[in-house]
């Protein structure tokens, strides 16, 4: 990896503030917005309409409980020694601490997840960090098109940097763990299901979206990851059944 980016996180003082209001109002513009909000990426050929008038994409099956699959590696991150380098085709490379992650304006939502494996979970409520608002951060350049996350254990994944600015994407620190109608309160993500902080794409297949986040390259260019390289559909869109290539 690189190593010429700043490690110094700026301060989110009121005059920081309303920067990163100004920057996230200048980076909407890039993207295509509805009356609601939500992003509309050209590259994504299904629409938030035509999501909700179909919940349950073809294919899947719902589940009450929430499996646990990853690649059998989970790393040894804690509050204490994660970091979060985001670096590549921004104006602002950073690499965040923790009390850095948990400075930044934060959000709460409930979506859907979806798995490649066929299972579906309703209702899914998540904590953390918008993308847009790190966005907002680090101010990526026009030359920016893709974010290839980085998780812990070595695994990537590619997403064009305009499916990730949508809304409800998260970068997540904090989870209700509902399993066979038993909830949880709030908790911080728990290692085996990705944690300390993971990302929720939750209009794509789970696949992309990293356990174990450590890192996000912003690329000119795209570069399949982990499971795109094994035959996995470089898009993933569940409602187009985007499972394999």
């Amino acid at each position: 990896m690189d190593t010429d980016f700043s490690t110094q996180m700026p301060q989110i003082t009121p005059e920081g503030a309303a920067k990163m209001i100004e920057a996230k109002r200048r980076l909407l513009e890039r993207f295509r917005a509805d009356e609601s909000g939500k992003f509309q990426p050209t590259t994504l050929q299904t629409t938030p309409a035509e999501r909700e008038s179909k919940r349950l994409p073809d294919g899947q099956h719902l589940t009450k409980g929430f499996p646990i699959l990853d690649l059998g590696v989970r790393p040894e991150l804690t509050p204490h020694n994660w970091t979060l380098r985001i670096w590549g085709e921004v104006e602002n490379p950073v690499e965040l601490s923790w009390d850095n992650f948990k400075s930044l304006p934060r959000a709460r939502q409930t979506t859907d997840f979806h798995c490649v494996t066929t299972w579906s979970k309703y209702d899914v409520d998540w904590g953390g960090v918008r993308f847009s608002d790190l966005a907002a951060l680090v101010m990526p350049k026009m030359e920016a098109k893709f974010v290839i996350q980085h998780g812990g254990e070595g695994y990537t994944t590619n997403t064009p940097l305009e499916e990730l600015m949508d809304s409800d994407v998260l970068i997540a620190d904090e989870m209700i763990l509902d399993i066979n109608g038993e909830r949880s309160d709030w908790i911080p993500i728990p290692r085996e299901r990705g944690g300390p902080v993971r990302l929720i794409v939750p209009k794509l297949y789970a696949w992309k979206a990293s356990k174990f986040l450590i890192g996000l390259h912003f690329s000119s260019h795209d570069a399949p990851g982990f499971w795109e390289e094994r035959g996995y559909n470089n898009h993933a869109d569940p409602w187009r059944n985007e499972r394999y290539s």
